[in-house]
């Protein structure tokens, strides 16, 4: 009998299955983050459902945000977005420039308190997407449960997390370190379901605050800016 018809390969050729040597491929429709360069990186061409994303920013208001408004106005029209304890207030002529602000969610959270509202949203299914600012604290149970939370989703669950967790494992199948730099936004996919990525990404994202005043001011929280990317302040 042929490998091509043995059960074993007939196995690897399901989409909840994936080998190491090549990128899964996802059982729901990825949704494309509008960055050509970033979803040849990605399983399944683009931001994943059904899992959790992790982002690790090494400061504020580096474009991390930007990053993800491409994909976001490509969810249905009517999926509300959730942003659980964001680190400032959401700028709300910023957001209404992307979407409807009906369709926006803002949940205050702090402590423990923002994994549970994040848990509960998520396993909901009743999201477009959810941004979680999750404290360094979070521990692997917590994490484990939120992906629980996630799978089997349709939603995009993106967690905001701090730059040293990158030393710390995760159940999050998905895991992306973020630097600012002139050009625009650093990428490094350092965890996901395929082989390892060996290369950083340079990707055009616009910043609300310009590499020249951060550098000048030496500053990590976003400031108030004119950008119509602009989405905290």
């Amino acid at each position: 009998m042929s490998l091509a018809s043995s059960p074993l390969e007939n196995l690897l050729l399901r989409p909840d299955v994936w080998r190491g040597d090549r990128l899964a491929s996802l059982g729901t429709e990825a949704v494309a983050s509008g960055f050509n360069a970033l979803d040849a990186e990605l399983p399944g061409g683009g931001w994943p459902r059904g899992g959790l994303i992790e982002l690790l920013a090494e400061r504020q208001g580096i474009g991390e945000i930007s990053l993800l408004l491409p994909a976001l106005r490509k969810l249905e029209d009517s999926a509300p977005i959730a942003l659980v304890a964001p680190p400032a207030l959401a700028h709300a002529p910023a957001w209404a420039a992307a979407f409807p602000l009906s369709r926006l969610l803002v949940v205050e959270a702090e402590g423990d308190d923002i994994a549970w509202s994040t848990e509960l949203l998520l396993a909901s299914g009743a999201l477009g997407a959810l941004l979680a600012w999750l404290p360094a604290k979070t521990g692997n149970k917590s994490l484990r449960r939120l992906q629980l939370a996630a799978e089997g989703r349709l939603s995009l669950a993106f967690m905001f997390r701090p730059p040293g967790s990158a030393r710390q494992a995760s159940p999050a199948p998905l895991r992306l370190q973020l630097a600012g730099a002139r050009q625009g936004l650093r990428v490094d996919v350092f965890k996901r379901r395929g082989p390892p990525s060996n290369r950083s990404l340079l990707l055009p994202v616009e910043r609300p605050l310009s590499w020249q005043r951060r550098a000048t001011a030496g500053q990590s929280v976003t400031l108030p800016s004119t950008r119509t990317l602009e989405l905290v302040r």
